[in-house]
């Protein structure tokens, strides 16, 4: 058995903003650029809706779908970019005092975090607070397997996963905090808020029971992606998640875990390597090449662009559950 060289090009990266300049950015904000920003400081937007702004895509979603016609939502991520790699704007970080309500998970966005812990704004939520995060490494074993096939052998070092937005259970619980958060912020759409949270938590719930279905019967428990995104919707249908990086997606893989890939991927039966849509592919691709394996997308939905399979969250996890469905061998 080969095992393939393990160094690839790193994807030019923004960088990073750090703590103490996101501090001192966010205090310049607060103090001279609320004038600039789409609120008109009393927490609505220039046309009179509750100003919500939105860390990335997953908290967009669920402020669009509770708030309805009664907000305006602001998303701080941009279509295309990697979450992680967000550079937050001086207009951005001012706009985050004045907005009406903030909807964001703590621990995917470093920068955003500190921005909004100086924003002090009364209405930020955190949705990573709104369910039990627990612990994920390079490999999520989801326990109740059905097909024996569960026996792996790969390294376990991780941290709290805050990628809940693809259990739609989990993302189902955030959802009533959020209707919660944007109640307090505009009391007089409680009921609307209320109201659009359970239709959502409705159709979450349904898009769970198309998981549970279409992933019975199924030749293999486990699955290989670009890094450790899918730990909860592993732990939630009982399969096996064996990531190539770990929780960060810019993290490097060792040898030793791609010596491990090429044995877990013979011995699982794994039949196809998955790779994201705004991380690199490059390792996926070659990890795959070198096992003569097929590769297709697993999305995190991380940012929906136009080379999504779809054009809101229900429909990308419904693209994720058939490349499931296929390369798990389900009947």
């Amino acid at each position: 058995m080969s095992v393939m060289n393990v160094s690839r090009p790193l994807r030019a990266r923004a960088p990073r903003i750090r703590t103490a300049a996101v501090a001192a950015t966010a205090a310049l904000g607060l103090l001279g650029l609320s004038a600039c920003s789409s609120s008109d400081g009393a927490g609505k937007a220039t046309d009179g809706k509750l100003a919500v702004v939105a860390s990335f895509y997953p908290m967009q979603y669920l402020a669009e779908q509770i708030g309805g016609d009664h907000v305006h939502v602001t998303n701080l991520t941009k279509p295309g970019v990697e979450p992680h790699d967000l550079e937050l704007k001086p207009r951005q970080i001012g706009s985050l005092a004045d907005a009406g309500a903030i909807v964001y998970l703590k621990g995917i966005q470093p920068a955003v975090d500190e921005a909004i812990k100086q924003s002090k704004n009364e209405h930020a939520v955190d949705v990573a607070s709104l369910t039990a995060l627990e612990q994920h490494g390079t490999e999520v074993d989801g326990h109740h397997h059905t097909t024996g096939d569960n026996h792996s052998h790969s390294e376990h070092e991780g941290g709290a996963d805050p990628h809940i937005w693809l259990d739609p259970v989990k993302y189902a619980e955030a959802a009533k905090g959020v209707a919660k958060t944007l109640s307090e912020a505009d009391p007089d759409h409680k009921g609307d808020y209320e109201k659009n949270a359970g239709a959502l938590v409705k159709r979450l719930g349904g898009l769970d029971a198309k998981f549970r279905d279409g992933l019975k019967n199924r030749a293999s428990d486990t699955f290989i992606t670009t890094h450790a995104a899918f730990g909860y919707l592993a732990e939630r249908y009982g399969l096996t998640e064996e990531s190539i990086s770990g929780l960060d997606p810019e993290s490097e893989p060792s040898a030793a875990r791609i010596k491990d890939l090429h044995a877990l991927a013979e011995e699982h039966h794994v039949s196809t390597i998955f790779f994201e849509t705004l991380a690199n592919p490059a390792t996926a691709k070659t990890l795959a090449k070198d096992l003569k394996l097929k590769t297709d997308v697993l999305d995190p939905i991380e940012g929906i662009t136009d080379d999504s399979r779809g054009h809101d969250y229900v429909e990308v996890m419904e693209a994720n559950l058939a490349a499931l469905q296929k390369a798990l061998g389900t009947k």
